[in-house]
């Protein structure tokens, strides 16, 4: 008997709405769909990176159960209005944002003052209404990470006196489904079609969180093909590694290295095409670079080591 196999067909864009988008996957194998549709809805809500507010201060305040004269919300719903407020931070290192208000009249996130490396996607969101001669001061720290995390886990020292420790939810994602139904494919009509539903936040587009969680899944496949070999084997074949690598490292380009999406994309606009170039550069050299911070270095120098290749030294 012969077998053919059959290859799904790329993404395609049934609908997109401002941050809502809805997409296909055709001629998914017969059971494909639920086990492709389940693993990419976990991938989406867990490892999507974003942004949010993890500490706050607040002039005059000591802790989140106190009350500020002239301002309607307490503390604790000022909190939860700035949880609401939803950040693209470009870069891995943490920012500052500053508010400063007096007087009568509604402060929304427009009010905040923000680095160039902070954008705020829903500028209208009412953070406190202020009556009489109040005066609000406010300074919160914006940080970079991955689903949910609380505030325990991102205090891990002791924050100052006066500074407000927040749980931060950092994905982008709001909600996604996913259906599959039959679809007929030649002869047979048990071919899966699967169809996702994807709605972010405004700060992340719904395509791009399907393609980056996409090039994820990828990643940690190819990472776990074969099998260790043991210590013996794995010593009598050093030698003949170490000189293939040896040969193949010049052909080695940026793509190969396996980065995240982001930290590739910074370096190849800044013209860096091949890992022997990335070699080249020093770590304060990178970090000059649009979109690399420490983070991003580490993620790079392991990359590099994997082809035996290190930074230049400073």
């Amino acid at each position: 008997m012969e077998y053919h196999i059959t290859l799904p067909s790329k993404p395609r864009i049934v609908s997109e709405e401002g941050v809502q988008g809805v997409y296909e996957i055709d001629s998914l194998y017969p059971g494909y769909g639920h086990t492709l549709g389940n693993s990419l809805r976990r991938i989406i809500l867990s490892s999507l990176p974003g942004a949010a507010i993890t500490q706050v201060k607040i002039d005059g305040v000591p802790h989140e159960f106190a009350t500020i004269d002239g301002v309607r919300e307490t503390v604790m719903e000022l909190l939860l209005n700035l949880k609401r407020v939803h950040f693209v931070l470009h870069g891995e290192e943490s920012q500052t944002i500053s508010l400063s208000a007096k007087g009568t009249g509604a402060i929304t996130a427009k009010d905040f003052k923000l680095p160039s490396q902070v954008e705020i996607k829903n500028p209208d969101q009412h953070i406190a209404d202020l009556s009489g001669k109040a005066s609000l001061e406010i300074e919160a720290t914006i940080e970079r990470g991955l689903g949910y995390v609380s505030r325990e886990v991102l205090t891990k020292d002791k924050v100052d006196i006066g500074t407000i420790a927040l749980d931060a939810t950092f994905t982008p994602i709001r909600r996604v489904n996913y259906e599959v139904e039959n679809m007929r494919v030649g002869d047979r009509t048990d071919f899966n079609r699967l169809r996702i539903l994807i709605e972010t936040n405004g700060t992340l587009a719904p395509r791009l969180a399907l393609e980056q969680s996409i090039e994820t899944m990828i990643h940690q496949l190819k990472a776990i093909i074969g099998f260790q070999e043991n210590v013996s084997s794995a010593s009598g074949a050093r030698a003949s590694d170490e000189q293939e690598s040896s040969i193949d490292v010049a052909k080695v380009k940026i793509a190969d290295l396996e980065l995240s999406t982001r930290v590739a994309s910074a370096l190849e606009e800044a013209g860096i095409k091949s890992a022997a170039g990335l070699a080249r550069k020093s770590a304060s050299a990178l970090k000059e670079l649009d979109g690399i911070g420490d983070k991003a270095v580490e993620e790079i120098a392991v990359a590099l080591a994997r082809f035996g290749l290190t930074l230049r030294s400073e």
